[in-house]
């Protein structure tokens, strides 16, 4: 199996996030992960995700909290493929409010609105708002053996993930 560069990396990630349209939220529920599924739009990198959430729903309560979340975007599943190398992607990271007045808001509202035109009415209750996730940490598998990590430092520099075997294992 070729070794896969930077710019393969990037292209796999690119591809995954405008495949696959909704992801897993994770937030804080009681110290506990609870997971929900959302709609998202990503910014110019992975480091940026946008949700339109409600703050009547209970993974809204729990970022009002805990801003802590986790964003999970995987290849969906279906015959003929093996479940164990479907590409995945975890981002790790905090949540906020984005203001209305923020000089990006209204890219991102028409960016969400080209991907999910069905949102457009929410837009006008009042409940709802636009929260971006500030992704500091992912960890995207490509499949058997390609997986990789990416800091928000560095978020274009993938390394592969080296698995740390304690010493009687290594050769």
């Amino acid at each position: 199996m070729a070794a896969l560069t930077n710019q393969d990396v990037q292209g796999a990630w690119s591809a995954l996030t405008q495949e696959v349209r909704t992801a897993v939220l994770l937030t804080m529920r009681h110290g506990r992960p609870f997971g929900s599924h959302v709609p998202f739009v990503v910014g110019s990198d992975w480091t940026r995700a946008y949700l339109h959430l409600s703050r009547l729903a209970l993974h809204t309560q729990h970022l009002l909290t805990d801003p802590q979340v986790s964003l999970f975007i995987a290849e969906p599943d279906g015959p003929g493929k093996n479940p164990l190398a479907l590409r995945r992607m975890n981002l790790q990271g905090e949540a906020a409010i984005l203001s209305p007045h923020a000089p990006s808001y209204k890219a991102i509202k028409e960016q969400y609105l080209a991907r999910f035109p069905q949102a457009e009415m929410m837009f006008g209750f009042g409940d709802f708002a636009l929260w971006e996730l500030r992704l500091e940490d992912a960890h995207f598998v490509l499949g058997f053996g390609q997986a990789f990590v990416a800091t928000a430092a560095t978020p274009s520099r993938w390394v592969h993930q080296k698995v740390d075997r304690p010493p009687s294992e290594q050769a």
